[in-house]
């Protein structure tokens, strides 16, 4: 794969777009200027502008490594595991050229382009994982053997960088006995202790540590003679890209990618941008990734459900459950959690259909079990709103629960079109069967499971109504279900 790099230039959407356009106008017919291996200078602009790309010849990667990653690949693509992704730039839908998928730690996800993929697991101690045919079991396997190689490949690499500006020259001599011996690494991520010649400080372990511990891989697939529509490269003529200029998001900062047999400091992510020229031939790639997954694992969403459903208790002499408190705080945390439940799990989910099925039902239980947590946050709603229809209350203490409220079920409102929408849309209908998105969670009014409508606008405007003084808005009065 030919990757190429160029300056960021400019942070923000709009500023890079304007940048861009104006790069685009002045250049007008002509191109700029670009190097390749065979042209002087190239090794030269390499190393003082692209010092952090290092490259590792396929050699290096042991064979049974190799043998097994190329196998991985081909069956991954004979059970179908690898998908267009339906993504959104700008508001609009697009199916990505290329085909992915998404392996690694049990229970992560990596979001790019307002799409949250979910990783098919790969094999990890202590996790019981069913794949739906031994073949991907063994790419699975495959890959997690290459995630390791290359951990141990980019510790090292970042030791010789170390190494040389520690010295402020290159030490040939060194360089070389590094990569034929390449360092043992213990699980600190640290190079052993007899390795002197490139001892890494202690307070510099955990850096390390957490700037090589890839987490996941995307893989991708591309077959350029059956991408007919593809872009032409729009500021050196280079050819058609597969994947246009842009910065590889949703990454701890600072953290490496590493390419299959290569390795890119992500100091690069962050002040260059790199394309994927479409090439010829028909070719796949892992790419490595410390995924920031602070917010974007199993467990963390989890514990936000139940920091939600910490404000609910059951209450024996109205024989339902009942809200703790209507502190504002609380309001707003709950709901902000029943927003981000829904809209950055559930809905990312089962937009990208029964996929996942194919590789594994490591996700089923999961899901079943926050859309679960997601049903109570619906009944809390409608406690909340029988609160705040009540009469005799403090207005003023009504008046900031309603206006602590009301922009978060507007936001709810807003973001559930937009994903019907997008679900119904001929693009998403044009999708194989098993691909196709599903509007879910998604009920008709009257659901006997649910309290409240999947259309909000009737309780918004009533809120609204109420705000405006105008309490005695005729409306049906809503009530909570049992939650037993």
């Amino acid at each position: 794969m030919i990757t190429m790099m160029k300056r960021k230039r400019g942070r923000g959407e709009n500023e890079k777009d304007a940048k861009k356009q104006k790069l685009l106008n002045e250049l007008g017919q002509s191109q700029l200027p670009y190097l390749t291996p065979k042209d002087d200078g190239f090794h030269q602009l390499w190393k003082t502008k692209y010092s952090k790309l290092v490259l590792r010849n396929a050699e290096r990667i042991p064979h049974d490594v190799h043998r097994e990653v190329q196998e991985a690949f081909g069956l991954l693509q004979k059970h179908a595991c690898l998908f267009q992704d339906l993504v959104r730039i700008k508001g609009k839908d697009f199916v990505t050229p290329v085909s992915r998928i998404l392996i690694g730690n049990p229970g992560y996800t990596y979001k790019y382009l307002n799409t949250r993929l979910f990783t098919v697991p790969w094999p990890v101690e202590g996790y019981e994982i069913n794949y739906s045919h031994p073949e991907i079991s063994k790419a699975c396997e495959a890959l997690i053997k290459l995630n390791e190689h290359l951990r141990r490949e980019t510790v090292l690499a970042l030791q010789e960088q170390n190494l040389s500006e520690t010295k402020g020259t290159e030490d040939s001599v060194v360089t070389e006995k590094l990569q034929e011996e390449a360092a043992p690494v213990t699980e600190s991520g640290c190079a052993s202790p007899d390795q002197s010649a490139v001892h890494v400080p202690k307070n510099d372990c955990a850096d390390l540590k957490e700037r090589t511990s890839y987490n996941l891989t995307l893989l991708n697939y591309m077959d350029p003679q059956r991408m007919p529509f593809l872009k032409q490269e729009p500021y050196f003529g280079m050819g058609k890209m597969a994947v246009s200029w842009h910065h590889d998001e949703n990454l701890v900062e600072r953290s490496t990618v590493a390419v299959y047999s290569s390795c890119r400091e992500d100091d690069m992510n962050m002040t260059h941008q790199h394309c994927v020229l479409a090439g010829h031939q028909p070719r796949f790639s892992s790419t490595h990734r410390v995924a920031e997954c602070s917010q974007g694992t199993l467990p963390y969403i989890l514990g936000r459900c139940n920091a939600a459903l910490e404000n609910l208790h059951g209450d024996a002499a109205l024989g339902c459950l009942a809200l703790k408190s209507l502190d504002i705080g609380t309001i707003k945390g709950v709901e902000e959690i029943h927003n981000e439940v829904e809209f950055e799990w559930l809905r990312q989910f089962w937009f990208q259909g029964k996929r996942y099925q194919k590789c594994t039902d490591w996700w089923d239980q999961p899901m079943a079990v926050l859309e679960e947590h997601w049903r109570k946050m619906e009944h809390m709603t409608s406690h909340l709103l029988c609160e705040l229809r009540k009469e005799g209350q403090v207005e003023e203490q009504r008046k900031e629960r309603i206006e602590c409220l009301l922009p978060l079920l507007e936001e709810r409102h807003e973001l559930r079109q937009e994903w019907f929408v997008r679900c119904h849309s001929l693009l998403a209908l044009s999708l194989p069967e098993e691909e196709k998105p599903r509007c879910h969670p998604y009920w008709q009014m009257g659901d006997p499971h649910l309290p409240l409508p999947f259309n909000l606008e009737d309780i918004i405007i009533e809120l609204r109504k109420i705000l405006e003084g105008q309490t005695k808005y005729a409306r049906p009065q809503l009530t909570p279900a049992s939650l037993e």
